[in-house]
């Protein structure tokens, strides 16, 4: 499969990115990609929710889907939109934010809410709470593609392991955790967290990040770490985007699946086990 991910670095205006995105989609279609893969939040990255509620659509009026299924469909490739923030119509105002696999039609074949929302305080100055602004999703999702089955996830989706190994048994052999990391947290953990998903599921990783500082008009900036990665079902680092936003090709053998699962068939051997009992 030739792959491409679209490193991005998005302010918060969805229709000066769109034009950014597109560009960078026709280049990596250019250069031979047949699946593109997107970010978390392609359209907008914002620190102000009343900013998001001006500027953010509901999934039928989205200017970015609308055009990259377009997209997807005149080039005839898959395309993972890493995420959309998007409105629900929810009494509390929450957002979706949701993850779309495209196919080569422009149809949309999936959709997956983000499950686990960062409510984290890294320092003293850094504090995120992502619950307060989006609501969690709760359905885990596989989807079929021409390459294989896809496992879809979201960004801080990455700590919890019983999410990756549920999508690894339901047939998953691509996972996908588009990201907007925190540089602090991406520094300590980005790299470890991914190998770990895939050597545990024997899965290719395909990670496509937002990097850098976030430009915002009228409000605090957003920095994210980059290093967009794919990681192969061995573990192996096949591609680290670095910091710089732009395009980066990959290419991947759909057969190191099953070569690295049968070397360690940790997902065949796994049994099931009684909860931990406190021994006194």
């Amino acid at each position: 499969m030739k792959g491409a991910i679209l490193q991005l670095n998005v302010s918060d205006d969805p229709e000066a990115n769109l034009g950014e995105t597109l560009a960078m989609f026709h280049e990596a279609v250019g250069a031979g990609a047949e699946f593109v893969f997107t970010p978390e939040v392609t359209n907008c990255v914002s620190t102000s929710r009343e900013h998001q509620q001006d500027v953010l659509q509901h999934e039928q009026d989205d200017i970015t889907l609308d055009a990259l299924r377009k997209g997807a469909s005149a080039s005839g490739v898959w395309l993972l939109i890493g995420s959309l923030g998007l409105k629900t119509g929810e009494a509390d105002g929450r957002f979706a934010n949701r993850s779309f696999l495209i196919d080569p039609e422009g149809g949309v074949v999936a959709r997956y809410d983000k499950i686990h929302m960062f409510d984290v305080q890294i320092n003293e100055t850094e504090t995120y709470r992502e619950s307060a602004g989006y609501r969690p999703g709760t359905q885990a999702v596989v989807a079929d593609t021409s390459f294989g089955r896809v496992g879809m996830s979201v960004c801080y989706d990455v700590r919890f392991p019983l999410l990756y190994n549920a999508l690894a048994k339901a047939g998953a052999g691509i996972i996908t955790v588009p990201a907007a990391f925190s540089p602090v947290t991406g520094a300590a953990h980005w790299h470890a967290l991914l190998r770990a998903r895939a050597i545990e599921t024997g899965c290719f990783v395909i990670a496509p990040a937002q990097t850098g500082t976030h430009r915002s008009a009228a409000h605090r900036t957003r920095d994210c770490f980059g290093h967009s990665l794919v990681v192969s079902p061995w573990g192996e680092v096949i591609l680290d985007a670095g910091e710089a936003p732009g395009v980066y090709n990959f290419l991947l053998d759909m057969d190191d699946i099953a070569k690295a699962r049968g070397k360690v068939p940790s997902l065949a051997n796994a049994r099931d086990f009684d909860a931990p009992q406190v021994e006194s």
